[in-house]
């Protein structure tokens, strides 16, 4: 379980993407206001409530009463950002008929946690791709030497830290699904931060291991000079 208290804008919003990237959910509580619209148009003054993001994309937004939630979305997709100095999620298609939009003035609290799958046993999970790794090091690439996981820098745990071939620092970020442009952001953070903790002249790379990712974090990877591992 992740959690942040009092975060400003830019960290919450890096860490609903990270957590969602991650296949985690997401508990923000703070004040926020709701604007839904498309086929019927409504908006909730900012208020404290409890926002709760599940991993396929269900958004439910709840008050102080009730079982019900007071706003909700589902079916789309999420994304999280900086708005005018303020969280902002916007929940459902571009393009989509329907779109609800929660501003949050502040967040007190976040949460990420896995939650229990209602299909029983899941295979295939970044633990599993963990352990691929760490008993066979050469599938992030030739050479490669791991030496922990859950490495702590200021920017989060990096999933395994290690060195190449050639003795620099590697900074490993592990998806077991298609990777998306936020686990491109993810690792540039980690590969930063580590950089500032090292000395000066310390090469530091990032890989990101996936099954699979998107062209638009192929591309981000490439700008940032990370690199990018397959693996099934």
């Amino acid at each position: 379980m992740r959690t942040v208290t009092d975060p400003d804008p830019e960290t919450a919003a890096a860490f609903v993407a990270d957590a969602s990237s991650d296949g985690l959910a997401v508990s923000l509580v703070g004040r926020c206001a709701t604007t839904f619209e498309g086929r019927a148009e409504r908006a909730l003054p900012a208020g404290v409530r409890q926002l709760l993001y599940k991993p396929d994309d269900t958004v439910l937004v709840h008050g102080a009463s009730g079982r019900d939630p007071v706003a909700w979305s589902s079916g789309g997709g999420v994304t999280a950002s900086v708005v005018d100095d303020a969280l902002e999620l916007h929940c459902g298609e571009a393009d989509g008929a329907d779109t609800l939009t929660v501003r949050f003035q502040s967040v007190q609290h976040a949460t990420a946690f896995a939650p229990t799958s209602e299909a029983g046993d899941v295979s295939g999970t970044e633990t599993d791709l963990k352990e691929r790794v760490l008993s066979n090091p050469d599938l992030v690439e030739a050479g490669f030497r791991p030496l922990a996981t859950e490495r702590e820098t200021p920017a989060g745990p990096v999933d395994v830290y290690g060195r190449d071939e050639n003795g620099a620092v590697v900074a490993v970020e592990l998806k077991a699904r298609r990777a998306g442009p936020s686990a491109a952001s993810q690792l540039e953070r980690y590969v930063t931060a580590l950089r500032r903790d090292l000395h000066a002249d310390a090469e530091v790379r990032g890989i990101l291991v996936a099954p699979e990712i998107t062209e638009k974090t192929r591309r981000l990877l490439a700008e940032s000079g990370l690199d990018f591992s397959p693996v099934e």
